[in-house]
């Protein structure tokens, strides 16, 4: 790997002066101050002033939790925000490519197509893994990002890590890993390689184990070298003052998210149980994340029934290597105990 983060930059972007916003310039130190600097409404009503542009409250809590510094940390307006920065960054429009890996996350193809940037697609395995000979033949001087979601949505399954780490140690361009369900498998996340590997990018939300989808919060962790470019770009109040507060709240109450993912755990092994004894039920794929993807002999029959009876899961048949498959997410007991219910009588 000959990794140089000046050469994947965009140009217009490496001599960006950041929009430097009131809260920039003047970060309180807790003292009893009087704001007349950011053309504010000076009534009082927990929301009446700016959000914290760099959120360094609640990035202080997750470098704590992770094992890393605040630098290595973006917060975005959900991971979409995220990833699309990355786009924004670093490649440029009608000249550079990415390539991502089919059947994965479809925000991805959908950023590339708004950033105008090619999207070189190279299909996992039949069991679901990169293939890294024909990645390796894809990539080319004008080859920017590879985005790699591991666990993987819409197959459940995680990567294998010497696959990961020999395309780490091959691209010269930078590796996002999107770790979207990283809470539900017993893999260790990528996180704590981030000082092996220079091109590394990790992606993360607050969106599936933490429950708090609504409030829009997604993590951008990597080298303080990358951060700082990507905040270059960033919108300078992109995560509201409810969000921040929400989030803070909740990543501090970490019992109560283990207990929610230990019961989504075991609600996930139920599910798998019910699945099983489902006639048309051909295949169940395995899984780290909190949703099962499993074959069936017809993905829209099955689908539209289970509709009728006012359960709504995911005809995944339209994507690749998913011919047929219907992706469940797990639910409650009493939600999984329907669902259980309705796939016995269809």
């Amino acid at each position: 790997m000959n990794f140089n983060l000046d050469n994947i930059t965009r140009e217009n972007v490496k001599g960006l002066s950041p929009y430097s916003s009131a809260r920039d310039e003047y970060v309180s130190d807790g003292s009893t101050m009087i704001f007349l600097d950011a053309n504010e409404n000076p009534f009082e009503n927990g929301v009446n002033r700016y959000p914290d542009p760099q959120q360094r409250g609640l990035k202080s809590i997750l470098a704590d939790q992770k094992g890393i510094k605040e630098e290595n940390i973006l917060l975005g307006n959900g991971s979409d925000e995220v990833l699309d920065l990355l786009f924004r960054a670093f490649c440029e429009p009608k000249q550079d490519n990415v390539i991502t890996l089919p059947p994965t996350y479809g925000m991805y193809k959908v950023l590339s197509g708004i950033n105008m940037v090619e999207n070189r697609e190279v299909l996992l395995t039949d069991d679901f893994q990169p293939n890294v000979i024909d990645i390796k033949k894809a990539i080319d001087n004008s080859t920017k990002l590879l985005f790699i979601c591991s666990p993987n949505n819409p197959t459940g399954n995680s990567f294998s890590t010497k696959t990961i780490e020999k395309l780490l140690n091959s691209f010269n361009g930078l590796v996002v890993i999107d770790e979207a369900y990283i809470d539900f498998s017993s893999k260790e996340s990528w996180v704590s390689k981030l000082a092996d590997y220079p091109n590394l990018i990790i992606t993360q939300t607050l969106s599936k184990a933490y429950g708090m989808a609504g409030i829009r919060l997604g993590i951008c962790i990597a080298s303080a070298e990358i951060i700082a470019v990507v905040n270059k770009i960033k919108p300078p109040y992109n995560v509201n003052q409810l969000t921040q507060e929400r989030a803070t709240d909740r990543v501090l109450d970490k019992e109560a998210v283990k207990k929610e993912i230990n019961e989504i755990l075991s609600e996930r092994a139920k599910l798998i149980d019910a699945l099983e004894t489902v006639s048309f039920v051909e295949t169940i794929h395995h899984t780290d994340a909190n949703f099962v993807l499993a074959k069936v002999d017809d993905a829209t029959l099955r689908y539209n029934q289970l509709l009728a009876k006012g359960v709504v899961v995911r005809n995944r048949t339209t994507q690749p290597l998913c011919e047929n498959t219907l992706r469940f997410t797990v639910g409650s007991s009493e939600e999984n105990k329907i669902l259980a219910e309705a796939l016995k009588t269809i």
